[in-house]
């Protein structure tokens, strides 16, 4: 059976006059936290991850995280090096963005966070209302993205979007105007199109927020093998390259000694 490990998020706080208990913890605060907890140790590959499971303790709140040891461990780094630099610019989008939520928790309750786990020595990370864990606004940028995949959803009761699925991005949800979803004629639900959308991107590690994405356009997208456009091509190129002797020794004198 695989070792497991926990991380403990204490919360110090007050509930009106009294002091922040179990008892008196809403289960929607409950839920907020182990949103963020499951982004924590698991940014991205959720399909995967290992089995996570929770209690909740006095004192005054502490939420307790099991899961296998090796995240934590992994864990434990991350949260070591948050409290040495001060700073969440390096996280990946969605742990950094759990850490944000912290944040956010914290200013507007007035209550203190200590992220801790159960390994020896266990680094401690503190979210308080005068600390500032936000990511920097100058490395999030507006850029412009075309995403290629098959259509699988639409619409939406208060926020109407495009849900397309991808091979390079995964499942991207794109809100979109209500107006173009009205007036759109064709049916392009279980299709491949292309979507051109405005979002979010990181301008040191082009990581994309996929929770950004606005919709701009659709683009119809049907790829087909032209074999005759193919042969042609391949005849064109046959008789340039039928006078040259080494095509070889003439591709590496042409790069000038690079490889491509």
């Amino acid at each position: 059976m695989e070792k497991l490990g926990y991380i403990q998020i204490k919360i110090d706080g007050k509930k009106g006059n009294n002091e922040l208990t179990p008892d008196n913890y809403d289960i929607k605060d409950i839920i907020a936290i182990l949103e963020n907890a499951e982004n924590l140790l698991f940014p991205n590959d959720k399909k995967d991850r290992p089995t996570i499971s929770y209690g909740i303790e006095k004192g005054s709140v502490k939420h307790v995280i099991k899961t296998t040891l090796q995240s934590i461990i992994g864990f434990n780094a991350v949260l070591a090096q948050i409290a040495t630099a001060q700073n969440i610019d390096f996280l990946d989008l969605n742990t950094a963005k759990a850490i944000e939520k912290f944040q956010e928790i914290s200013k507007s309750h007035n209550y203190n966070f200590s992220l801790t786990t159960s390994i020896d020595k266990t680094s401690v990370l503190d979210i308080t209302p005068n600390t500032k864990f936000y990511r920097s606004e100058a490395l999030w940028i507006d850029a412009e993205f075309y995403f290629y995949g098959k259509i699988t959803n639409m619409g939406g009761l208060n926020k109407s979007n495009i849900h397309i699925s991808t091979e390079e991005y995964g499942n991207l949800t794109i809100q979109t105007n209500k107006d173009f979803l009205e007036n759109y004629e064709k049916n392009p639900l279980y299709k491949r199109f292309g979507i051109i959308s405005i979002g979010k991107q990181n301008v040191e590690t082009g990581e994309i927020d996929k929770t950004s994405l606005i919709f701009k356009d659709i683009v119809e997208y049907s790829p087909k093998f032209d074999e005759d456009y193919l042969n042609g091509l391949i005849k064109k190129a046959t008789k340039t390259w039928s006078e040259i002797s080494n095509a070889d020794s003439w591709l590496r004198d042409l790069r000038g000694g690079y490889s491509a």
